[in-house]
């Protein structure tokens, strides 16, 4: 199971970074139609106008879904900000109890959010709504992305609130606060006894 949750975590990544990489590619597109639009002005006198239809739009929702489907792998590296300079320093059984707190506040958080964005993908489906730029895209579709999204990280949160229950150390605290751990030559990991 475990290296089923890992692979997902891993892909959801892996997805986020090639709409990262899609952007780039829009974006150098467009520039490059601009350029060549700006070459022929000052050849010829006039522009011939260029350009990538809702370049803009699809750019957007490609940094909703990159943005989205990162979450869990991103949580899983211990790449969000955490403040741990309090916790850390908490006895041992204090800091799993808020490391609990914690974990479980966030899974309520990313569950309510996944069960609200599922209602509006659905009902964005079933009113086809489109977005407004020159290429009518149905809203559903970046929407997916995002409720896909959630629904990893949901799943993330709910496994690192798994192992906390059974006493290990969370991924997130074993990656990300080791660098804590280095700079100041302790462990700062569950605390100090």
């Amino acid at each position: 199971m475990r290296i089923f949750l890992d692979k997902i975590y891993k892909t959801s990544g892996w997805l986020g970074a090639v709409c990262i990489a899609l952007i780039c590619l829009l974006v150098l597109c467009q520039v490059g139609l601009n350029l060549f639009d700006r070459i022929c002005t000052a050849f010829t006198g006039s522009a011939i106008g260029l350009t990538i239809p809702s370049y803009a739009d699809f750019t957007g929702f490609l940094l909703a879904a990159a943005s989205f489907l990162s979450l869990a792998y991103t949580l899983r590296e211990g790449g969000h900000i955490r403040v741990a300079l309090v916790i850390s320093r908490l006895p041992k059984r204090l800091h799993r109890l808020v490391e609990i707190w914690c974990i479980g506040f966030a899974s309520t958080v990313s569950l309510y959010f996944s069960w609200y964005i599922a209602k509006l993908t659905r009902e964005s489906f079933v009113y086809n709504d489109l977005s407004s730029g020159m290429i009518a895209v149905p809203i559903w579709i970046p929407q997916s992305f995002m409720l896909f999204g959630l629904i990893i990280l949901s799943i993330a949160l709910l496994d690192e609130l798994v192992t906390v229950f059974r006493g290990e150390i969370p991924s997130y605290t074993l990656k990300g606060e080791k660098l804590l751990a280095d700079e100041n030559g302790e462990s700062a990991v569950f605390g100090n006894d």
